[in-house]
């Protein structure tokens, strides 16, 4: 029976990563699969051959390599195992080569993973998070099985639509896993992997209009009048709140990330973890009341007091935390009166949706929100046009 061994090769130069590989043995006969998964010498256990235990800075990186790692040696417990069930001799060079050529057609699960740990690795949490979902979510469809890109067509990704739908999964949101997946099909596409044949085609790829989730200025005045001196955990999520709106609709990942070092002569500056773009933020005295009111520890680097590194930084961290921040905004919302459920996202919409109503352009409130392209911020926007005539209709049929 063969045998896998996973390996470190450290660095020649000092301070450089070294190279993760694996050593398949088969008759005695020892062959070297090397993989780009990079490490410090210091996070190699050479004790027992394995990875160190995720922690500090490099946290994100350890785990996504663990998981990769995890993954291949399952695909290579699989590959022996059909080898074995052919009953035909075989020898650790076929092992090697039959990894390597189930690479170069790229199965969808393994390449989706490759791109997950890439955007990790980028500082694209968020993004990867809806990647792993999207991929967790076509695992369960397929059972497990895994397929080649050249499998992938259009009558699947119709069972899968399907699929979705019967498990109770709304339009949109089929819709986003399906444009996820869509964009790996290219990128496989991109990378000459496979070629185009349009399995999507037959599929809703669209963005349906949702319920509006600006609030008027007038709401959020409210929310930032109430008295909550004596609930500071309502008092923290609100203040979020504001802060987001206040710095054009920063997201919770990045706000949780500000460093006080970001703050320099009146001017915030961050990088969207999302799409990694440079944003630049003139402080302002709100901004700073928002900070002063929750100060954290000199020692500590970040700006606001929302993550403890030892704990929260990590996806399941950020999600805990955002899920409790947004269960306070809710109660904030009904002692407020406001109608609409309230979330920390509201205040991104509420920010694009005032800056219009300021006849602002588009072309600035998309720079001022970090977008890619001003079709993003149309998408925000659309809901507000649906309300100017929904009230142009009223003014029409009040003078029937």
């Amino acid at each position: 029976m063969a045998s896998v061994k996973v390996k470190f090769r450290p660095s020649t130069v000092d301070g450089k990563e070294g190279r993760i590989y694996y050593q398949v043995i088969q008759n005695r006969v020892t062959r070297l699969l090397r993989t780009d998964y990079r490490i410090f010498k210091d996070e190699w256990l050479s004790e027992t051959h394995s990875l160190a235990s995720p922690s500090g800075a490099r946290h994100n990186h350890l785990l996504t390599l663990h998981k990769q790692v995890d993954w291949d040696l399952k695909r290579l417990e699989k590959l022996i195992h059909r080898l074995n069930a052919r009953k035909e001799g075989y020898t650790a060079d076929d092992i090697v080569c039959a990894f390597r050529d189930n690479d170069g057609k790229q199965t969808l699960f393994s390449f989706m993973q490759q791109l997950i740990a890439r955007l990790k690795q980028m500082g694209k949490a968020r993004t990867a998070e809806t990647y792993l979902a999207t991929l967790r979510s076509f695992m369960h469809f397929r059972y497990g099985k895994d397929l080649r890109f050249d499998e992938m067509d259009s009558e699947m990704m119709e069972m899968y639509e399907a699929y979705l739908h019967n498990k109770g999964v709304v339009r949109n949101s089929s819709s986003f896993y399906l444009r996820i997946l869509r964009a790996v099909y290219n990128r496989a596409v991109e990378q000459n992997l496979t070629v185009q044949r349009n399995p999507f085609k037959h599929v809703y790829t669209g963005i349906d209009k949702t319920a509006k989730r600006a609030l008027p200025l007038a709401s959020i005045k409210r929310i930032k009048t109430l008295d909550l001196a004596s609930q500071p955990h309502l008092q923290f999520a609100r203040d979020l709140f504001l802060f987001s709106f206040y710095t054009r609709g920063m997201s919770f990942i990045d706000m949780a990330h500000l460093k006080k070092s970001d703050l320099r002569e009146g001017t915030l500056s961050y990088r969207r973890r999302k799409t990694g773009q440079q944003l630049f933020i003139k402080w302002e005295k709100c901004m700073q009341e928002i900070v002063d009111a929750h100060p954290t520890e000199r020692s500590e680097p970040h700006l606001l007091p929302i993550l403890d590194a030892s704990r929260d930084d990590t996806p399941t961290g950020y999600r805990t935390i955002l899920l409790r921040i947004n269960r306070h905004l809710k109660k904030i919302a009904r002692m407020a009166g406001i109608q609409p459920a309230l979330t920390l996202y509201c205040a991104r919409h509420s920010w694009a949706s005032a800056a219009k109503n300021k006849n602002i352009p588009v072309s600035v409130i998309s720079e001022g929100m970090g977008h890619d392209s001003e079709a993003t911020t149309q998408i925000y926007l659309a809901s507000l046009d649906s309300v100017l005539v929904d009230n142009a209709n009223s003014l029409i049929l009040n003078d029937l």
